[in-house]
């Protein structure tokens, strides 16, 4: 079932997340219903607070980014990989490398992108949709689609690391789209 998306201005995206057990209700459907949420608009990954849900859950699917990849793009990511993958309970533990600049949107603040700068490399403990046990490490655009999706279970959107100019010269378009004066081609939740 395509669900609706969590608009900038819900508090649920300000919210840090909690984890869950196995036993959480309907899980395996609410990961089938999150995929199909985030295929219909055109994401790339979604967290779970972008569905009104405060848990720590998110999905990512890189393919369509690395299989669009134009020459430059080969040049700078060269062993990128694609991954489609469910995470559960994510904890990041360690980030490094020198922090690179990448132009990023969001599906609950449409229309709006910019450069954010990360860290190139991220080292995660998480559980797969069989609540086994993982600890990896991640680079390049996987990394980064990671610590996007990872911030919505942590309260934190791309914007916030725009710098002060920068956000002061995009707040009518953010109030526009907490207000609801956005048009998308995927249903929205509105926080007014």
């Amino acid at each position: 079932m395509i669900l609706p998306i969590v608009a900038y201005g819900h508090p649920i995206l300000r919210k840090e997340c909690d984890d869950i057990t196995p036993e959480y209700p309907e899980l395996k459907k609410l990961i089938a219903d999150m995929w199909e949420t985030m295929y219909h608009s055109n994401g790339v990954g979604i967290a779970a607070p972008q569905i009104n849900k405060g848990i720590r859950l998110f999905v990512i699917d890189t393919v369509q980014i690395v299989e669009n990849f134009d020459d430059e793009d080969k040049r700078d990511y060269p062993n990128e990989k694609p991954i489609k993958q469910v995470f559960i309970n994510a904890h990041i533990i360690e980030e490094h490398g020198e922090p690179w600049a990448y132009n990023e949107g969001c599906l609950s603040i449409p229309k709006i992108r910019e450069d954010v700068y990360r860290m190139p490399v991220v080292r995660l403990r998480y559980m797969d949709e069989n609540f086994k046990e993982h600890e990896q490490e991640f680079t390049g655009i996987t990394a980064r689609v990671i610590q996007h999706e990872y911030d919505h279970i942590d309260g934190k959107l791309f914007i916030d690391y725009l710098p002060q100019l920068k956000r002061r010269l995009i707040k009518k378009k953010l109030d526009d789209i907490s207000n609801g004066k956005i048009k998308t081609d995927y249903r929205m939740i509105f926080a007014r």
